[in-house]
């Protein structure tokens, strides 16, 4: 079955479906991992966006029931270069095409992802459209042109749970325990309340894993309500969409902050900032992929990291007397972390939690450990 890919540039690419039959649109990205598309597919990071694979082949080891971000795929559609179906893995359940399929997602493979891919960066991430039914070139414009744009949407609200829960899933497959910055193995459990801006599951199982027992609650759940709950520590997810939209959020995380130890990664790392008077901005293009360089200012040392947004913090609107930047993006000098200075509070714009990886930032949940132990901000030796 044909399908068709038309942005909002004008350009339309023809290639064949290997998903569900229909029509999707949504913001047009591209992520450059080599592998990890079931977990790329299930971030609700991805709500709202088309996914250009930048690898040119995928599915060849199929879908698996323990390697998901949430209970469903996420995406919008998806772009590959070429599918493939008969895959070859012993954990795996069913082809990619079928998952696909089966949970109504859209995917088109035999395009040049290539191009595509270079187009964005030029140009920037754009609406598109993908469709295996309607074939009419100005019909497919008309309705890329009236699709809603990404910046100043909040998809928390698509995305978040609806209600309190307790995290108490284990996957076997998770890495082991590591120590704390001082080398202790102290087993002392902590109390987290994570804000669910549309969580990846890896996040609470690396909280579950050293040492927290989580209790997950929806985005734009009353501070005063967390607070109840007497928390050893917050920690506030990433999630889809524009960050300055989710104003309630913002407001929560002003009440919070010197009120209990806070960690936020992505989407939460640019909710704090708002909340600490800093702006965001939308990228060109975006950051997606598992490879991409960041330096850590407070000890000189370069991660590879797992990253996936469209919009940014400006560091130069960080209050310097009080918030210090701990991180920065090598690619293209974008801010990728600050801590405060007196109060135990760090975010980052990646994700250490990296499922399938790398794993080079795990490190930084034992910086949230150690503040939940102390009440006191993380001292770093180089």
């Amino acid at each position: 079955m044909k399908a068709k890919l038309a942005l909002e540039n004008g350009t339309i690419l023809t290639g064949e479906a290997f998903g569900a039959e229909g029509e999707t649109t949504g913001e047009v990205v591209f992520n450059t991992s080599m592998s990890g598309y079931q977990e790329i597919f299930t971030d609700p990071s991805y709500t709202g966006q088309i996914v250009t694979m930048t690898y040119p082949l995928i599915g060849n080891y199929g879908i698996n029931v323990d390697d998901v971000e949430s209970p469903k795929p996420q995406v919008a559609g998806v772009i590959v270069k070429e599918y493939f179906d008969f895959h070859s893995n012993f954990r795996a359940s069913e082809s990619l095409g079928s998952w696909l399929k089966r949970h109504n997602i859209v995917a088109v493979q035999g395009l040049d992802t290539r191009m595509i891919t270079k187009m964005l960066r030029t140009f920037g991430a754009m609406r598109g459209i993908l469709s295996t039914g309607d074939m009419d070139d100005q019909r497919l414009m008309m309705k890329v042109k009236g699709s809603p744009e990404m910046t100043g949407l909040d998809l928390t609200r698509v995305v978040s749970c609806k209600e309190p829960y307790k995290w108490d899933k284990v996957n076997k497959t998770q890495f082991l325990l590591k120590p704390l910055t001082n080398g202790s193995t102290n087993c002392q459990r902590f109390k987290v309340v994570a804000y669910d801006c549309g969580i990846k599951q890896n996040i609470m199982r690396r909280l579950t894993s050293y040492g927290c027992d989580v209790t997950v609650v929806p985005a734009l759940h009353p501070a005063e309500e967390v607070l109840a709950m007497n928390p050893d520590g917050i920690f506030v997810s990433n999630g889809p969409g524009d960050p300055a939209a989710v104003r309630k959020a913002i407001e929560n995380l002003k009440t919070l902050i010197g009120k209990r130890p806070i960690f936020g990664i992505c989407l939460g790392h640019q909710l704090l900032a708002l909340a600490f008077n800093a702006k965001t901005y939308k990228l060109k293009f975006g950051h997606r992929g598992g490879n991409h360089p960041v330096k850590n200012l407070l000890t000189q040392k370069i991660e590879i990291t797992s990253q996936n947004h469209g919009f940014a913090v400006d560091p130069e609107t960080l209050d310097k007397k009080t918030l210090e930047v701990t991180h920065v993006n090598l690619n293209d000098g974008t801010n990728e972390g600050f801590r405060h200075n007196k109060l135990p509070i760090f975010s980052v714009q990646y994700h250490p939690e990296a499922s399938p990886g790398p794993h080079d930032s795990d490190y930084l949940f034992s910086y949230f450990m150690e503040m939940m132990r102390t009440g006191a901000p993380v001292v770093v030796n180089n």
